[in-house]
């Protein structure tokens, strides 16, 4: 399956894989510091921004069977995966069947107890209705921090800082995205993630944890490491579930010493 993407910067490849609700442009704090000293290659999954939904709706298995696709067609197969949230989870996914080279994972879904699992369900989908409810007037509601931080505070530490265009763009969305509500179920109800057993991956695999986050608990990263028992933990203090979003210098210098 074709998925529409940006290319920039030159040198060794980074692909950039966005969360649910997301596009490519979710990476745009820190896509031009990326591209300055790597390829860059963002990609809209299935179902979100430019890239048509997919034939099941968008089980995390036919997310991942669409991005092993692009990236053999692309020539990418061994490049080096960034992801973030349920990208997160896909590029882990990714690495456990011996695709792409190094990995890293920014606060990955697919990790929580089933309690975590229902307040993390409920909570996303009152704040889901609440912003396509609010579409109308989200030009407006980016447009101020009080409103920003009202709208954000579940994803980001400091969401009255972020920037106006991000914020609407993250709205939008988030409320149009055809496969989200799809998406969302397989998370909900899916299959859990599996593992990948020591000396078993391709390359590197670092995964990123907000100290702050709320989506996906940074108890969780107990489980991960469990499933996932040669990968490295980076915590960014102050930082809430986009590292990207809170911590966007920091992210860089993980992300390139990570993928060296």
């Amino acid at each position: 399956m074709e998925l529409h993407h940006i290319r920039r910067g030159a040198g060794a490849p980074l692909v950039l894989v966005h969360g649910i609700g997301g596009t490519w442009r979710s990476w745009s704090p820190v896509l031009d510091a990326l591209a300055a000293e790597r390829e860059v290659v963002a990609v809209d999954l299935p179902g979100f921004g430019e890239t048509p939904a997919a034939h099941d709706g968008g089980s995390i298995a036919s997310l991942a069977d669409a991005l092993t696709g692009f990236l053999e067609a692309q020539g990418l197969r061994d490049a080096a995966l960034v992801g973030s949230s349920m990208g997160a989870r896909l590029v882990m996914e990714l690495a456990r069947r011996g695709v792409g080279g190094d990995v890293v994972a920014l606060d990955p879904g697919g990790f929580w107890t089933p309690g975590q699992k229902r307040v993390f369900g409920g909570t996303l989908k009152a704040s889901i209705r609440l912003v396509r409810l609010l579409q109308p007037v989200a030009p407006a509601l980016s447009a101020t921090p009080v409103t920003r931080a009202a709208l954000l505070a579940q994803l980001s530490r400091r969401p009255w800082a972020l920037p106006r265009e991000l914020v609407l763009q993250e709205l939008r969305s988030l409320a149009d995205g055809p496969a989200f509500d799809a998406v969302l179920h397989q998370l909900l109800h899916g299959p859990a993630q599996e593992g990948a057993p020591a000396g078993s991956l391709p390359g590197r695999m670092t995964i990123g944890w907000g100290r702050n986050d709320l989506v996906t608990l940074p108890s969780q990263v107990a489980r991960a490491q469990e499933l996932f028992p040669d990968a490295t933990v980076h915590w960014f203090e102050r930082c809430g579930h986009f590292p990207h979003w809170d911590q966007p210098r920091e992210t860089v210098e993980v992300v390139l010493a990570a993928t060296a």
